[in-house]
């Protein structure tokens, strides 16, 4: 799995452009499936995704194409990178033509509204003739265009069989992005999930104009929230202090990039989600991973006080500012969980 092979990409927004560029600039030769025929034609012709990645020039060795079979028939590896919302759709259209033996890994980030369950659990259930051993999921503090201009990333590859981890880690490691194997599937992926909604409410507290201060104790008490839940489905709490927990929970809750902590901020200014979501072109994951959360939580019995609130401002039209209140003026108790 060192020397180059055959890779389809499954999605080209900017995450999944951004992968697929990294693995054909690495020498791999990659088929990216693309949904809008618009943005297939863009590539061919300029090299570029203008859309969702623009600026960044694609390899020759990135061929984009519209047809999922295609993309996907025969190769050893195929990534799968797109909204969580449309994965169930997206991984039953390209099952039949996957090859035997063929490693998926997944690179979206959300929990199934009505299933409750991650990607990867979806994937399970849509791709019945992948061994569960040869899933696989990424994920990591790691903004699409830092990824695309070689800053210096490092993020996680989780599978329940540590000799697939392996060999994803080598086929996506490179100089600029470092990769780290984990066994811990369950952790990873509520970690790259929940983070979401918490970014929204970091968001939030930008867009009241609360200071520093806030926006610390917001990201300590979301990530003991990520933690409640991961615990309650068998996850490894030391996923939570690592990249796939604590690092994308920071780079999500502060980076000006992160398109959930845009939702926040225009909430915390005063405009409706309707109105927000009107104005973006890509999808932010927690407005939906939100929905997934509230319910799961409730079903659980696991207090999530700072994602009830956000689901309550998205969804039942709660006034940030009395939610803050709410969150203050809870009862008092000790820092520290039990478990």
């Amino acid at each position: 799995m060192n020397d180059s092979i055959k890779i389809a990409v499954v999605g080209a927004g900017s995450w999944g452009t951004a992968l697929a560029y990294l693995l054909a600039d690495k020498g791999h030769h990659v088929e990216l499936w693309v949904y809008e025929r618009q943005v297939k034609e863009q590539i061919e012709k300029y090299r570029e995704n203008k859309v969702f990645l623009p600026g960044v020039v694609l390899p020759e060795n990135l061929t984009p194409v519209n047809d999922i079979g295609v993309a996907v028939a025969g190769k050893p590896v195929v990534l799968i990178v797109v909204p969580s919302h449309v994965m169930r759709d997206v991984s039953s259209g390209m099952a039949p033509h996957i090859s035997p033996g063929c490693i998926v890994v997944s690179a979206s980030k959300g929990i199934e509204n009505r299933t409750h369950l991650t990607m990867s659990g979806v994937l399970r259930e849509t791709l019945p003739t992948v061994d569960q051993d040869r899933l696989a999921v990424l994920s990591g503090p790691s903004f699409a265009k830092e990824v695309a201009v070689k800053s210096p990333t490092a993020v996680t590859v989780a599978s329940r069989s540590l000799d697939c981890a392996k060999k994803i880690q080598h086929v996506f490691a490179t100089d600029y992005f470092r990769v780290y194997t984990n066994e811990d599937m369950v952790g990873v992926e509520l970690g790259g999930s929940v983070k979401n909604v918490i970014a929204i409410a970091a968001g939030i507290i930008d867009g009241l104009g609360l200071g520093l201060n806030t926006r610390a104790a917001l990201i300590t008490r979301g990530l003991t929230e990520i933690r409640r839940l991961g615990l309650k489905l068998g996850a490894n709490p030391r996923t939570f202090t690592g990249l796939a927990g604590v690092g994308d929970l920071v780079l999500t809750c502060t980076g000006t990039l992160s398109r959930n902590h845009t939702v926040g901020k225009q909430l915390g200014r005063g405009h409706t989600l309707n109105e927000i979501l009107d104005q973006m072109q890509m999808v932010a994951e927690g407005v939906k991973t939100a929905k997934s959360v509230y319910n799961l939580s409730r079903k659980l019995a696991v207090e999530m006080p700072i994602c009830h609130a956000v689901y309550k401002i998205l969804y039942e039209d709660l006034k940030p500012a009395q939610a803050l209140f709410q969150l203050m003026t809870r009862n008092l108790k000790s820092e520290l969980d039990e478990i």
